[in-house]
This record gives C-alpha cells, structure tokens and sequence, in this order.
C-alpha cells in the first residue's frame, strides 16, 4: 500500500458565501479540490479567533482545553494583565506531533501558534505573531538562512492592515501571499514530507481593510474603485493554489480550509460604558475623549466588572480574593453573571431593537476550562457588532472601530474542502454538519493512526 500524503491549505478567514456560492465558478483551482471530493461549512470553536481556531483544528481540543481564549488573554487576575499567546501555550499536542511519533515528517508554515518554533519531525516556519525576521522563526534554526538565501525574506504579516493607506496595504498582501506561496513551494521540492500544512493570512487582512467597499449593505459603504478588490485578491489566491498543486504528487489529499468566517460590521457596541451605564463599572473621574480603559481610570473599590474590546466582547467579575481589590462575594458571583448575562441579552440597539447578543459562560461552553478564561464570552448583534473596550465615547454605539479602520468581523463558519489532486471519478457533493475540532482526527484516519487523548471531533470517511 503507498505511504499516504496530505496538504492542507489553510486560508485565514475564507468566507464560504464567497468561496462555495458567489465565486466558485472563478476560482478554477479551489474548484477542482472541490469536484474531487466533498466540501461543507465547517463551525469554528468559541470564540471564532484566529489563534484558538487554528490551534483546536490542529489539535481537535476546544479552547477551555488549550487554555487560550483569544489572541490576547489574562496573564494574572491582576488588572487589565493580558498577555499575548504564542507556542508555548500550546501544550496540546498536534497532528504533526501525533504524525512524528509514527515516523511521518511534517512540514508545518505559518500555522498559528508556531512560534518560537519547537522542535518536530519535518521542518517549521512560524506564524504571524513572529516578532520580525532577527528572531528564530524556523525549525531547525537553519532553515531561515537557507530560505532568505533561495526564496528571499519571509514575511509573516503586513505591518498594519487597519489603515487608510489602502494601496499600500493591498501592495504588501500581494507581496506577503507570494512570498508564503513562493517558500512553500520550495519546501515541498527540496524536504521529505508526509503531512504538509500552510496558513496564509492574506485574505483575513483584505476583509477586515476592503470588505465595506465591497458590501453594498455595509453602513459605511459608498461608491469606491476599491468594490473588486477581495475578488481580485481571492483570484490571485486560487492562482497560487494552482501553482503549488504543481509541486504535490497525484493522490495526495487535499484540505483546503479556513479557521472562521467574515461578515460585515455594522459597528462597535462600547462594553465598558454600559457596564458604567448599569453601575458596574466605576470610574475615579469623567472621561471626554475615547480612551483606552487602563487600571489607573477606574474606582476598583466601588467595580463589579469590567470589559475587554475586541472582535467579541470578555468580561471579568471583581471577585473578593481573587482580583486585588475585588468586591464580589464569590458566593454572589454566580447571581451576578446570570444578572448580567439577562441585561445583556435584553439591550436594544439604536433603533429600539433586540440587538441578539449571544452570551455564554466558559464553564458551560467548554469540555474543561484552564488557564484564566473571561466570566463571560459575548458576541454583540450575533457577532455584526464588536466589542469597544474604550470609555468616554458618550455613546453606547459607534460606527468606527476603536482600534483603526475596520470593515468586517469573524463569522462562525469557515470552509472546508477535502479532495484528491487528480481524481475525478468522485461525484462532488456538500456535507453538514462538521466542526473544527473534526479535522485533526479526518487527517489522521487517512494515516490509519489513532486520534490524541482527550480529542473531542471525530474522522469523517467519505
């Protein structure tokens, strides 16, 4: 029997309305997957963020079991102490770990969170929360020289995408997705490789800067030459696509997925001033301009909680001996979610209507909950709104992204594809219901290996 292969393309942020409905017929190379296999929406983890997300895929734990709940998460119950995940918050371990113990080589690029690098059977490139190029962000260490010598310098984000610089930015995507593209070509020609697997950022970075120019029912949206550029740039992707299943041998398995969703913004509901507004949250004085809630603005003896912004809303409980100067009894603590949970779902937009604001609580949504997870999660206007963490906006509701320009949020569903690189005898068909956390077991299966303990999707066999 011939030792199985599989590339996994992973695209940040693909939007399955775009890529199964609306262009389909334009992207020729994500169709031909397609038409080999089968192809469904695939539900994204809780929160739908991009570091959790990519994280439950490679490992089919949710994010109560990885211990991370966003890209920024709580350090210590010190106030406003987040930090930053990366790596070695990843203790879970992945396909290419499970697949490495087996004998199977991996080669593994921009797959979130990868860096710093950690040592594996195949070879590495980290991912978009590398620092920039002075610092260790290949597996063996080696491998950056060997790249910058015959590929160029990588790069693993563009430096700003809430900008008004919108030529610049769509400039240094262009560049960025061909310099990913170009390097993992070269990887897959010159390394032994079994499992093969690559995250591009670049479609993320459009739909959050374009996708109001190209949503005629976007709030912000008016006439621009900008209306075409997420097409062009979803074409220019299948290109590429088409290029690297060039270097893949027939009969390997292709996945071509993404990690959540897009859809448009209609605003930012402002957290922290509706919880000043329900006598939760107290300041130590008036603020008159947007400003970042910091611990010094706040009266944390008279605070029963606070907010973070973000593309769904975190919010905290001051709880007496957990925060430093907590004021909930942690026997009303439960009381007080449920209280809280009930006005949130009740707030009314500007129009006087329901906004449908989701609220769940970690311990309920979760198989287990480590790490310091938010007392609750919240999606604002089920998930059309994000979360504004700053005070002093005089208003509850804003049409700008407190954190620059931004035009869409994360969806719950991404896209999932799985086929065989020229193989046409399969009718293409649709399948339902398929999470996240089912792709690290789908891809082992065709190993015939066994899932991780503890893993909670399950191998699909079409």
């Amino acid at each position: 029997m011939a030792r199985p292969k599989v590339a996994l393309i992973g695209l940040d942020c693909a939007e399955p309305s775009l890529v199964f409905d609306r262009w389909i017929h334009d992207l020729p190379n994500i169709k031909r997957i397609m038409e080999s296999g089968v192809y469904a929406p695939l539900r994204s983890c809780d929160p739908p963020i991009t570091v959790p997300a990519w994280a439950c895929m490679m490992t089919g734990k949710d994010p109560g079991q990885l211990g991370f709940y966003g890209f920024r998460n709580r350090a210590g119950y010190d106030y406003l102490d987040v930090g930053l995940v990366d790596s070695s918050q990843l203790n879970e371990p992945t396909v290419w770990d499970q697949l490495g113990k087996y004998g199977y080589k991996s080669i593994i690029m921009g797959v979130p969170p990868t860096y710093p690098p950690k040592p594996m059977k195949g070879c590495l490139v980290s991912c978009f929360l590398t620092p920039d190029q002075s610092a260790t962000h290949t597996y063996p260490p080696e491998l950056q020289e060997e790249i910058k010598e015959n590929v160029g310098d990588y790069q693993f984000d563009v430096k700003h995408f809430r900008t008004h610089l919108v030529e610049e930015l769509t400039g240094d995507i262009y560049q960025m997705t061909e310099t990913r593209f170009k390097t993992a070509k070269y990887l897959l020609e010159h390394k032994e490789w079994d499992f093969f697997a690559m995250v591009e950022m670049g479609i993320d970075r459009m739909h959050h800067a374009f996708w109001h120019y190209m949503d005629e029912t976007h709030v912000l949206h008016k006439p621009s030459p900008y209306h075409d550029v997420i097409f062009r740039y979803y074409q220019f992707v299948d290109q590429q696509i088409g290029e690297l299943l060039e270097h893949i041998p027939e009969g390997t398995h292709v996945f071509i997925v993404s990690d959540h969703g897009a859809k448009k913004m209609d605003g930012g509901f402002c957290l922290n001033e509706w919880l000043i507004k329900e006598g939760y949250l107290t300041l130590k004085g008036p603020v008159t301009e947007p400003t970042p809630l910091t611990p010094d603005l706040v009266n944390w003896d008279k605070t029963k909680a606070w907010g973070y912004g973000g593309y769904y809303g975190r919010l905290c409980l001051n709880i007496k001996g957990r925060e430093p100067h907590g004021t909930v009894p942690f026997k009303h603590a439960e009381k007080l979610r449920n209280e809280i949970i009930q006005k949130i779902k009740r707030v009314r937009n500007e129009l006087g209507n329901l906004m449908n604001n989701k609220v769940f609580k970690p311990q309920k949504r979760y198989t287990t909950v480590k790490n310091i997870p938010p007392d609750l999660l919240i999606y604002f206007g089920d998930l059309y709104w994000r979360s504004v963490g700053t005070v002093g906006n005089g208003t509850l509701f804003v049409k700008e992204n407190d954190t620059g320009p931004d035009g869409a949020n994360h969806d719950y569903n991404g896209i999932f594809i799985q086929g065989i690189k020229n193989r046409d005898t399969r009718k293409f068909r649709r399948v339902d219901r398929l999470h996240i956390t089912d792709v690290a077991p789908t891809i082992l299966n065709i190993f015939q290996l066994p899932p991780m303990k503890g893993i909670l999707g399950k191998a699909k066999v079409w």
